[in-house]
């Protein structure tokens, strides 16, 4: 393979500029250059995806607790910049090196592909984890892959034979770029998301994990999709879960169901059976009530399989696609599914880490989609939806005067950011006012879920109520890094405010993350203010062409002055809702049909009358009239009729 972990004694020295530090011997170092490659992983439809060294799927990166990982990352897009955060790595220290743009970093341009933007940070973590681009939706195009760290105290070395894992994930034939435009459009009023055209499993189709009988194996799962979740079970077999995003459980029952969010991952012990007479089928299945439709062509489920030998006939009797389960309405979200699926919330932190004493500040946001004046449907925490400041917001921190980084106005109004003090308590309770399932993801920690609800219906939604003597909180509460929140439900997520750092919180189905559902923490910013940041990193922002100084509106004189600034676009006249929007739509596309056609039969009366002219006038010509032929002539003349035509310009490409 192109791509290289190499040692300092390896690595050449025109790697390194003057203002990169050294690569040590025992450095993990990767040389990365995002590039285009073209892909058929589900054997349907060929395309180009993002890949790494032109190969794709891109490398796992595989390393040990307490190692530094250095990244020198190229990029060879040629259109698109490129970004890569650590998903579910906490960045203690080193929060420059988080990934996401325009929150710790600039976006790295395609105008110097000559020039490398070095990721350098320390894992201090153990667990399963994953990289992916962070800038304009770009990572369902393929720049996305699994990132294991070894624990040398992993409490359940002794439990099993091997450890391996998978991935799944939904794909689109279509580009990223080119769905955007049509998501994010006057003519998607409802904000229905683009249905995806596969799932896949470990970036291909009809694949095998191979196993060998009467041994327990640590089976990883990493769901690094876009949109939807995915039930995952092995036929007559159980799991029990000891870790979930790097958070070690007490072992869980033995479940057979699985439901994995995107940007979730889990950890299992999985005991195979004493023989290896039959291979059992691996099943995953798209959480189908996720889908606003569901294509007559769209294939809800896949089979993969548990091999245990390698003789293809070897499998169990069945139906042909070995769905096993009682979907009766083909949505992949019967009652069976709900009873059997297991509920991450009946997990207990290995660690016993009790529930946080009584928040010091609770941030409470709504969840609401909705239209504003442009027509586009939009996704809001509190009526704001996000927006890219003019300057990364890290960069407004360490830019700022003294004593003015804890004043939010500097960072703007809609990158919707809320100051946290070094060492508080912090709840975030969070209210879905929308039909779907949200997963959430905070950067930079895990945090307690103390209490999640149950899904309402839409009449019904009630918000989180502090007072509700019904609601228990859990002592020993489960933590994680990505959570999802139920249909008109609500949660709480508790932390304490330990590191210092500018962290993004955000739906992880990239259409919601595109639509602006996320909101920053700005968290001990004086104590941020002492980290480092790498003259690297401003390189980028220069050829880039971007600010690294001032605030969110790259004012560098007066950090109050937010004139300039980047705003969402103007809320609808009053009155006016998504379903009037849906009407309006609707009337004017009729009403443009409607235009059409009376352009179109004046153009045909017009052309008659041309045609009777003609006639007339080789009559007088005394020549011979052929009527078909000068039908035909005027008829290959084109008509234009006039349509719309919507330009939508996203901010964080």
């Amino acid at each position: 393979m192109k791509f290289q972990v190499v040692t300092a004694a390896l690595a050449l020295a025109g790697l390194c500029s003057a203002q990169l530090a050294p690569i040590g011997k025992n450095d993990k170092y990767y040389n990365f250059t995002a590039t285009w490659v073209n892909a058929n992983p589900d054997g349907v439809h060929e395309r180009r995806v993002i890949g790494i060294n032109d190969q794709w799927p891109i490398p796992t990166i595989n390393v040990t607790k307490g190692d530094r990982v250095i990244v020198d990352l190229y990029n060879d897009l040629g259109t698109q910049n490129v970004s890569l955060h650590w998903h579910g790595l906490f960045m203690e220290g080193q929060n420059a090196q988080d990934g996401p743009v325009w929150i710790t970093q600039c976006p790295q341009s395609p105008e110097d592909s000559s020039f490398a933007f070095r990721y350098n940070f320390t894992v201090e973590q153990a667990g399963t984890y994953w990289y992916h681009s962070h800038v304009g939706g770009q990572y369902p195009d393929g720049l996305r892959g699994v990132f294991i760290v070894n624990d040398p105290e992993d409490p359940y070395k002794d439990e099993y034979d091997e450890h391996i894992w998978f991935t799944v994930s939904d794909w689109y034939h279509e580009e990223i770029p080119d769905l955007l435009p049509d998501f994010l459009s006057v003519y998607n009023p409802t904000g229905a998301e683009p249905i995806p055209s596969n799932i896949l499993f470990n970036d291909t189709l009809n694949t095998t994990i191979k196993v060998e009988p009467g041994k327990t194996y640590k089976l990883s799962i990493i769901n690094i999709g876009a949109f939807v979740s995915q039930y995952v079970e092995i036929m007559n077999h159980t799991m029990e879960v000891i870790e979930i995003d790097g958070v070690y459980t007490e072992k869980s029952d033995p479940i057979d169901l699985l439901y994995i969010t995107s940007a979730q991952r889990y950890s299992v012990l999985l005991k195979t059976k004493d023989d290896a007479s039959t291979n059992f089928p691996i099943m995953t299945t798209i959480d189908g009530t996720m889908l606003d439709l569901t294509p007559e062509d769209l294939v809800l489920y896949q089979t993969n399989w548990l091999q245990y030998n390698d003789d293809p006939n070897d499998r169990p009797e069945g139906p042909e696609n070995y769905y096993w389960h009682t979907d009766k309405e083909g949505d992949g979200a019967d009652d069976e599914f709900e009873e059997r699926r297991f509920d991450d919330m009946d997990l207990v932190p290995l660690d016993g880490m009790k529930l946080l004493p009584d928040p010091d500040m609770t941030i409470t946001v709504n969840v609401t989609m909705n239209n504003l004046n442009n027509g586009i449907n939009y996704a809001f925490f509190n009526e704001l939806t996000w927006v890219a400041p003019k300057v990364p917001v890290l960069y407004t921190v360490m830019s700022s005067p003294d004593g003015m980084e804890t004043d939010a106005t500097i960072y703007g109004d809609n990158t919707h950011t809320y100051v946290l003090k070094h060492n508080d308590v912090i709840d975030i309770v969070l209210n879905n006012e929308d039909a779907g399932t949200h997963p959430f993801h905070m950067h930079g920690r895990v945090f307690q879920v103390p209490y999640r609800s149950e899904a309402y219906e839409d009449d019904d939604m009630t918000p989180f109520d502090p007072e509700d003597e019904d609601i228990k909180f859990a002592e020993v509460p489960m933590r994680r890094d990505t959570v999802y929140v139920k249909p008109n439900g609500n949660m709480v997520m508790r932390f304490r405010a330990d590191n210092p750092g500018v962290w993004f919180f955000h739906c992880h189905i990239e259409w919601h993350m595109e639509q602006g559902l996320a909101f920053t923490l700005v968290e001990a910013p004086e104590e941020l203010k002492k980290q480092y940041v790498p003259p690297n990193h401003f390189d980028a922002c220069k050829i880039a062409e971007v600010p690294t100084v001032g605030n969110a509106a790259g004012n560098d004189t007066d950090f109050l002055n937010l004139s300039g600034q980047n705003l969402q676009e103007k809320d609808l006249p009053a009155g006016f809702t998504a379903r009037g929007i849906v009407a309006l739509v609707f009337s004017c596309i009729a009403a443009f049909l409607g235009m059409g056609a009376v352009a179109w039969y004046g153009a045909s009366d017009i052309k008659n009358q041309e045609i009777r002219m003609i006639q007339e006038f080789e009559r007088e010509a005394g020549e011979e009239v052929d009527g078909a032929e000068s039908l035909q002539d005027v008829q290959d003349e084109p008509v234009h009729i006039p349509h719309p035509h919507l330009h939508h310009n996203n901010a964080t490409n």
